[in-house]
Protein backbone atom coordinates (compact mmCIF):
# COMPACT_ATOMS: atom_id res chain seq x y z
CA UNK A 1 0.00 0.00 0.00
CA UNK A 2 1.07 3.57 -0.52
CA UNK A 3 1.69 5.93 2.59
CA UNK A 4 3.15 9.18 3.33
CA UNK A 5 6.03 8.46 5.58
CA UNK A 6 9.71 9.57 6.94
CA UNK A 7 12.71 8.11 8.72
CA UNK A 8 14.55 11.35 10.13
CA UNK A 9 12.79 14.25 12.03
CA UNK A 10 13.26 17.57 9.90
CA UNK A 11 11.42 20.21 7.34
CA UNK A 12 8.47 19.28 4.79
CA UNK A 13 10.82 18.29 2.48
CA UNK A 14 11.30 14.67 4.68
CA UNK A 15 7.84 13.46 3.82
CA UNK A 16 8.13 10.76 0.72
CA UNK A 17 5.60 8.40 -0.86
CA UNK A 18 6.61 5.03 0.76
CA UNK A 19 5.29 1.22 0.26
CA UNK A 20 4.33 -0.76 3.09
CA UNK A 21 1.93 -3.72 3.89
CA UNK A 22 -1.33 -3.75 4.24
CA UNK A 23 -2.04 -4.22 8.13
CA UNK A 24 -3.91 -6.58 9.59
CA UNK A 25 -7.18 -6.10 12.07
CA UNK A 26 -7.07 -8.03 15.40
CA UNK A 27 -10.11 -8.42 17.71
CA UNK A 28 -12.42 -5.03 17.95
CA UNK A 29 -10.97 -2.72 15.26
CA UNK A 30 -11.55 -2.25 12.06
CA UNK A 31 -9.29 -1.69 8.86
CA UNK A 32 -9.81 1.28 6.60
CA UNK A 33 -9.38 2.08 3.28
CA UNK A 34 -8.91 5.27 3.59
CA UNK A 35 -9.75 8.57 1.25
CA UNK A 36 -8.63 11.15 2.96
CA UNK A 37 -6.14 12.02 6.11
CA UNK A 38 -6.03 15.01 7.24
CA UNK A 39 -2.87 17.46 7.86
CA UNK A 40 -2.97 18.88 11.40
CA UNK A 41 -0.08 20.95 13.36
CA UNK A 42 0.19 17.98 15.31
CA UNK A 43 1.81 16.38 12.60
CA UNK A 44 3.76 19.26 11.54
CA UNK A 45 5.26 19.35 15.11
CA UNK A 46 5.99 15.75 15.40
CA UNK A 47 8.41 15.70 12.18
CA UNK A 48 10.51 18.17 13.41
CA UNK A 49 10.91 17.27 17.03
CA UNK A 50 13.59 14.83 17.16
CA UNK A 51 12.54 11.30 19.04
CA UNK A 52 9.38 12.49 18.88
CA UNK A 53 8.08 9.32 16.77
CA UNK A 54 10.95 6.91 18.47
CA UNK A 55 8.42 4.53 19.69
CA UNK A 56 7.00 3.87 16.31
CA UNK A 57 7.94 1.76 12.93
CA UNK A 58 9.93 3.35 10.05
CA UNK A 59 9.47 4.74 8.15
CA UNK A 60 7.46 7.02 10.69
CA UNK A 61 3.53 7.74 9.47
CA UNK A 62 1.76 10.55 11.04
CA UNK A 63 -1.86 12.33 11.17
CA UNK A 64 -4.17 12.17 13.18
CA UNK A 65 -7.78 11.84 11.33
CA UNK A 66 -9.31 10.02 8.99
CA UNK A 67 -12.42 8.70 7.12
CA UNK A 68 -12.46 6.04 4.73
CA UNK A 69 -14.44 2.76 3.64
CA UNK A 70 -13.99 -0.09 6.15
CA UNK A 71 -12.51 -2.64 4.24
CA UNK A 72 -12.28 -5.61 7.25
CA UNK A 73 -13.61 -5.84 11.11
CA UNK A 74 -12.12 -8.08 12.93
CA UNK A 75 -14.25 -9.89 15.36
CA UNK A 76 -16.78 -8.13 17.69
CA UNK A 77 -16.02 -4.69 16.09
CA UNK A 78 -19.75 -2.69 15.50
CA UNK A 79 -18.91 -2.30 11.86
CA UNK A 80 -18.98 -4.15 8.69
CA UNK A 81 -17.01 -3.66 5.11
CA UNK A 82 -18.47 -1.29 3.45
CA UNK A 83 -19.31 1.24 6.01
CA UNK A 84 -18.86 4.81 5.97
CA UNK A 85 -16.54 6.04 8.68
CA UNK A 86 -14.02 8.53 10.24
CA UNK A 87 -11.77 8.22 12.88
CA UNK A 88 -9.04 9.42 15.12
CA UNK A 89 -5.35 7.45 15.71
CA UNK A 90 -2.88 7.90 17.43
CA UNK A 91 0.46 8.97 15.05
CA UNK A 92 2.67 8.19 18.46
CA UNK A 93 1.45 4.35 18.58
CA UNK A 94 4.14 1.73 17.10
CA UNK A 95 1.75 1.29 14.01
CA UNK A 96 1.47 5.08 13.33
CA UNK A 97 -1.08 7.28 11.87
CA UNK A 98 -3.04 8.19 9.15
CA UNK A 99 -1.01 8.63 6.93
CA UNK A 100 -1.83 5.67 4.37
CA UNK A 101 -4.13 3.52 2.05
CA UNK A 102 -4.75 1.09 4.87
CA UNK A 103 -4.82 2.28 8.37
CA UNK A 104 -6.12 -0.41 11.13
CA UNK A 105 -8.15 1.64 14.43
CA UNK A 106 -9.77 0.38 17.27
CA UNK A 107 -13.41 0.25 16.52
CA UNK A 108 -14.73 2.87 19.49
CA UNK A 109 -12.59 5.05 17.81
CA UNK A 110 -14.18 5.36 14.78
CA UNK A 111 -18.18 6.41 13.84
CA UNK A 112 -20.03 6.55 11.11
CA UNK A 113 -20.33 9.33 8.61
CA UNK A 114 -23.36 11.20 8.26
CA UNK A 115 -25.36 10.62 4.91
CA UNK A 116 -24.35 13.61 2.97
CA UNK A 117 -21.25 14.17 4.09
CA UNK A 118 -18.50 13.22 2.01
CA UNK A 119 -15.34 11.45 2.67
CA UNK A 120 -12.38 14.09 2.58
CA UNK A 121 -14.63 16.52 4.20
CA UNK A 122 -15.08 14.41 6.88
CA UNK A 123 -11.09 13.57 7.39
CA UNK A 124 -11.18 17.12 8.66
CA UNK A 125 -13.95 16.95 11.62
CA UNK A 126 -12.51 14.24 14.36
CA UNK A 127 -9.41 15.16 15.83
CA UNK A 128 -10.39 18.61 15.95
CA UNK A 129 -13.87 18.25 17.46
CA UNK A 130 -12.68 15.32 19.76
CA UNK A 131 -10.39 17.85 21.01
CA UNK A 132 -13.21 20.52 21.56
CA UNK A 133 -14.94 18.24 23.66
CA UNK A 134 -12.60 17.59 25.51
CA UNK A 135 -11.95 21.02 26.33
CA UNK A 136 -15.53 21.77 27.28
CA UNK A 137 -15.69 18.48 29.04
CA UNK A 138 -12.03 19.49 31.29
CA UNK A 139 -13.42 22.92 31.98
CA UNK A 140 -16.75 21.98 33.21
CA UNK A 141 -18.73 24.11 31.25
CA UNK A 142 -22.20 23.94 30.75
CA UNK A 143 -25.67 25.25 29.32
CA UNK A 144 -25.21 29.02 29.70
CA UNK A 145 -21.56 29.36 31.03
CA UNK A 146 -19.02 31.66 28.80
CA UNK A 147 -15.84 30.38 27.76
CA UNK A 148 -13.93 32.55 25.74
CA UNK A 149 -11.66 31.47 22.88
CA UNK A 150 -8.31 32.10 21.03
CA UNK A 151 -7.41 31.59 17.90
CA UNK A 152 -11.00 31.11 17.12
CA UNK A 153 -10.47 31.58 13.41
CA UNK A 154 -8.66 28.34 12.74
CA UNK A 155 -9.70 24.66 12.53
CA UNK A 156 -10.17 23.99 16.03
CA UNK A 157 -11.49 27.03 17.38
CA UNK A 158 -14.08 26.68 15.14
CA UNK A 159 -15.14 23.42 15.82
CA UNK A 160 -14.77 24.55 20.07
CA UNK A 161 -17.34 27.66 18.77
CA UNK A 162 -19.95 25.37 17.03
CA UNK A 163 -19.61 22.66 19.58
CA UNK A 164 -20.14 25.21 22.43
CA UNK A 165 -23.14 25.93 20.59
CA UNK A 166 -24.73 22.93 20.69
CA UNK A 167 -24.59 22.30 24.08
CA UNK A 168 -25.90 26.02 24.67
CA UNK A 169 -22.46 27.62 26.14
CA UNK A 170 -21.98 31.03 25.37
CA UNK A 171 -18.74 32.48 23.62
CA UNK A 172 -16.68 35.41 22.99
CA UNK A 173 -13.99 34.68 20.25
CA UNK A 174 -10.96 36.62 18.92
CA UNK A 175 -10.94 37.42 15.33
CA UNK A 176 -8.88 39.33 12.60
CA UNK A 177 -11.33 41.86 10.84
CA UNK A 178 -11.47 39.50 7.65
CA UNK A 179 -12.67 36.33 10.39
CA UNK A 180 -15.39 38.21 12.17
CA UNK A 181 -18.27 37.04 10.03
CA UNK A 182 -16.86 33.48 9.42
CA UNK A 183 -16.81 34.01 13.11
CA UNK A 184 -19.72 34.73 14.32
CA UNK A 185 -21.48 32.39 11.58
CA UNK A 186 -19.19 29.56 13.76
CA UNK A 187 -21.63 30.34 16.42
CA UNK A 188 -19.35 33.22 18.55
CA UNK A 189 -21.80 35.44 20.67
CA UNK A 190 -19.52 38.20 20.87
CA UNK A 191 -16.27 38.60 18.81
CA UNK A 192 -13.48 40.98 19.75
CA UNK A 193 -10.02 42.17 17.52
CA UNK A 194 -7.71 39.45 18.00
CA UNK A 195 -3.93 40.68 19.15
CA UNK A 196 -2.72 42.71 21.88
CA UNK A 197 -4.97 43.22 24.79
CA UNK A 198 -7.30 40.93 23.47
CA UNK A 199 -8.04 40.04 27.47
CA UNK A 200 -9.27 43.86 28.35
CA UNK A 201 -11.13 43.83 25.03
CA UNK A 202 -12.90 40.18 26.22
CA UNK A 203 -13.64 41.96 29.51
CA UNK A 204 -15.03 44.80 27.53
CA UNK A 205 -17.78 42.73 26.15
CA UNK A 206 -18.00 40.05 29.07
CA UNK A 207 -17.16 42.25 32.27
CA UNK A 208 -17.40 39.74 34.84
CA UNK A 209 -15.23 37.58 32.83
CA UNK A 210 -15.65 34.46 31.49
CA UNK A 211 -15.69 31.14 33.15
CA UNK A 212 -13.35 29.48 31.35
CA UNK A 213 -10.97 30.75 28.53
CA UNK A 214 -9.38 27.62 25.58
CA UNK A 215 -6.00 29.53 25.06
CA UNK A 216 -6.07 28.05 21.48
CA UNK A 217 -3.67 31.07 20.25
CA UNK A 218 -1.57 30.04 23.35
CA UNK A 219 -0.87 33.72 24.90
CA UNK A 220 -0.80 32.02 27.96
CA UNK A 221 -0.16 34.90 31.05
CA UNK A 222 -1.54 37.66 28.46
CA UNK A 223 -4.60 35.62 28.25
CA UNK A 224 -5.56 35.21 31.87
CA UNK A 225 -7.42 38.64 32.45
CA UNK A 226 -10.33 37.99 30.69
CA UNK A 227 -10.99 35.03 33.27
CA UNK A 228 -13.25 35.71 35.91
CA UNK A 229 -12.23 34.93 39.47
CA UNK A 230 -12.38 31.18 40.34
CA UNK A 231 -12.50 30.51 36.74
CA UNK A 232 -10.31 28.30 34.78
CA UNK A 233 -8.24 28.22 31.87
CA UNK A 234 -6.68 25.70 29.42
CA UNK A 235 -4.11 26.08 26.25
CA UNK A 236 -4.63 23.89 23.58
CA UNK A 237 -0.97 22.51 24.05
CA UNK A 238 0.16 21.32 27.31
CA UNK A 239 2.99 23.54 29.02
CA UNK A 240 6.02 22.88 28.17
CA UNK A 241 5.39 21.55 24.41
CA UNK A 242 6.85 23.99 21.46
CA UNK A 243 4.79 27.42 21.13
CA UNK A 244 3.87 27.30 25.28
CA UNK A 245 4.95 30.14 27.44
CA UNK A 246 4.96 30.34 31.70
CA UNK A 247 2.26 30.68 33.20
CA UNK A 248 2.72 32.29 36.45
CA UNK A 249 1.39 31.09 39.47
CA UNK A 250 -2.67 31.11 38.99
CA UNK A 251 -4.01 34.34 40.28
CA UNK A 252 -7.93 35.50 41.64
CA UNK A 253 -8.08 31.34 42.40
CA UNK A 254 -8.10 30.80 38.52
CA UNK A 255 -7.08 27.05 38.09
CA UNK A 256 -5.38 25.61 35.19
CA UNK A 257 -7.06 22.53 33.36
CA UNK A 258 -4.55 20.48 31.22
CA UNK A 259 -5.59 17.75 28.49
CA UNK A 260 -4.55 15.68 25.39
CA UNK A 261 -7.30 14.68 22.94
CA UNK A 262 -5.49 11.51 23.05
CA UNK A 263 -6.69 10.65 26.34
CA UNK A 264 -10.49 11.22 25.43
CA UNK A 265 -10.22 8.77 22.46
CA UNK A 266 -12.55 5.70 22.55
CA UNK A 267 -15.28 8.12 24.11
CA UNK A 268 -17.78 6.93 21.79
CA UNK A 269 -20.43 9.14 23.47
CA UNK A 270 -18.40 11.93 22.15
CA UNK A 271 -17.76 10.53 18.94
CA UNK A 272 -21.35 9.86 18.33
CA UNK A 273 -21.88 13.23 19.23
CA UNK A 274 -19.46 14.88 16.61
CA UNK A 275 -21.27 12.54 14.07
CA UNK A 276 -24.91 13.86 15.43
CA UNK A 277 -23.61 17.56 15.17
CA UNK A 278 -22.09 16.86 11.50
CA UNK A 279 -25.04 15.05 10.24
CA UNK A 280 -27.25 18.41 11.60
CA UNK A 281 -25.26 20.87 10.16
CA UNK A 282 -23.92 22.39 13.58
CA UNK A 283 -20.64 21.13 12.69
CA UNK A 284 -18.81 22.26 9.71
CA UNK A 285 -16.08 20.41 8.00
CA UNK A 286 -13.10 22.75 6.74
CA UNK A 287 -11.22 21.88 3.48
CA UNK A 288 -8.27 23.94 3.17
CA UNK A 289 -7.60 21.59 0.22
CA UNK A 290 -6.91 18.45 -1.24
CA UNK A 291 -3.58 17.32 -2.29
CA UNK A 292 -1.80 14.45 -3.52
CA UNK A 293 0.01 12.21 -1.24
CA UNK A 294 3.25 13.12 -2.79
CA UNK A 295 1.99 16.71 -2.04
CA UNK A 296 2.40 16.21 1.36
CA UNK A 297 5.09 18.51 1.74
CA UNK A 298 3.69 21.45 0.34
CA UNK A 299 1.15 20.79 2.62
CA UNK A 300 3.14 20.73 5.57
CA UNK A 301 4.55 23.77 4.83
CA UNK A 302 1.59 25.76 4.05
CA UNK A 303 0.46 24.94 7.63
CA UNK A 304 3.70 26.03 9.03
CA UNK A 305 3.74 29.21 7.28
CA UNK A 306 0.49 30.55 9.06
CA UNK A 307 -3.07 31.84 8.19
CA UNK A 308 -4.53 28.33 6.74
CA UNK A 309 -8.15 28.05 7.36
CA UNK A 310 -9.48 24.47 7.59
CA UNK A 311 -7.41 21.39 7.26
CA UNK A 312 -5.37 20.20 4.18
CA UNK A 313 -6.62 16.30 3.19
CA UNK A 314 -4.36 13.78 1.70
CA UNK A 315 -6.29 12.10 -0.97
CA UNK A 316 -5.78 8.42 -0.93
CA UNK A 317 -9.09 7.42 -2.57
Amino acid sequence: MRAVGFTEHGGPEVLAVVELPEPEPGPGEIRVRVHGAAVNPADTLLRSLPGAMAATARPHLLGMDLAGVVDEAGPGAPFAAGDRVMSVVLPVRHAGGAYAEYVVVPAECAVAVPAGIALHEAATVPMNALTALAAIETMELKEGDIAGVTGAAGAFGGSFLQLAAARGIRTVADAAPQDEGPVRDLGATWTVPRGPEVAARMREAVPDGVDALLDGALLGADALGAVRDGGAYAGLRKLGEPGTKPLPPAPRGISYRGFGVHDWFGRTDLMAEIAAALGAGRLSPRVAGIVLPEQAPRAHAALEAGGTRGRYVLDFS
